[in-house]
């Protein structure tokens, strides 16, 4: 696999570019993420951004973990508090705080753990939370305004990010955690394999399906994942595509 840190700016690139070609009108368009228009949308990648850079991160405190509030509830708040900035300044912002958090988390001493939503990550899972976020949210740019935003071989941290947090997902569930292994076509037609070969439990099929099913933006019923052994259904039910 390319390096995660390189692939994070690759990816940051590849949505600068369909940002740049934007007209006003589509930056007001509804976004796939409901209630938001596509400025809200860089917005809240802005303002997630920023929290990277708050010196604070490096103490490893998760930000919700004394509060009662959902994550959602949060950065919906965050958005309503600085939503209507022309699409010129919030493409600026955006560029700025993506690019940077590219050298800042590549260049953390090593064992050190950041703060994050409701756990602390190393610096590399953290760049793949990045990836993983900015991937979804291109997705609900581009689909409502009908551009193409090609799949990469950069899906592959995606797809490692959903199959690592499974025991979590299970956990919130009350499931007992289960072994489930993955195999996954890859947008150039390999093969990305996740998990115990021996798993009683199988999913198989596109990776590009498995990691918008991941990002919510599919149901399992909408792709030809298919799943297999008594927990599979469950883990794609349960998929997710970020560390809380």
């Amino acid at each position: 696999m390319v390096d995660v840190f390189d692939d994070l700016n690759a990816e940051y690139h590849q949505l600068d570019a369909m940002l740049a070609s934007l007209t006003p009108e589509q930056w007001a368009h509804p976004s796939g993420a409901e209630g938001w228009t596509v400025s809200d949308v860089v917005l809240h990648l802005a303002q997630t951004n920023e929290v990277i850079s708050d010196p604070a991160i490096g103490d490893g405190t998760p930000f919700l973990s004394s509060t009662g509030r959902t994550v959602d509830d949060v950065v919906a708040d965050m958005v309503a508090a600085e939503r209507g900035m022309p699409p010129s300044d919030l493409l600026a912002r955006w560029r700025k705080t993506a690019f940077a958090t590219t050298e800042l988390l590549r260049t953390q001493p090593p064992g050190i753990r950041m703060s994050w939503v409701r756990t602390s990550l190393s610096p590399r899972t953290l760049a793949t939370t990045r990836i993983a976020e900015h991937w979804a949210h291109a997705q609900d740019i581009a689909v409502p305004l009908g551009i193409d935003y090609p799949d990469t071989a950069r899906l592959r941290h995606i797809a490692w990010l959903a199959h690592r947090t499974l025991p979590y997902a299970f956990s919130v569930e009350g499931l007992p955690d289960a072994p489930v292994h993955c195999d996954l076509t890859a947008p150039d037609g390999t093969h990305w394999t996740f998990g115990d070969p021996s798993a009683p439990s199988r999913i198989t099929g596109p990776a590009a399906d498995f990691c918008r099913v991941g990002a919510r933006r599919l149901t399992p019923a909408q792709t030809t994942l298919t799943a297999e052994g008594p927990h599979a259904t469950d883990a794609l039910r349960l998929l997710r595509n970020y560390a809380a």
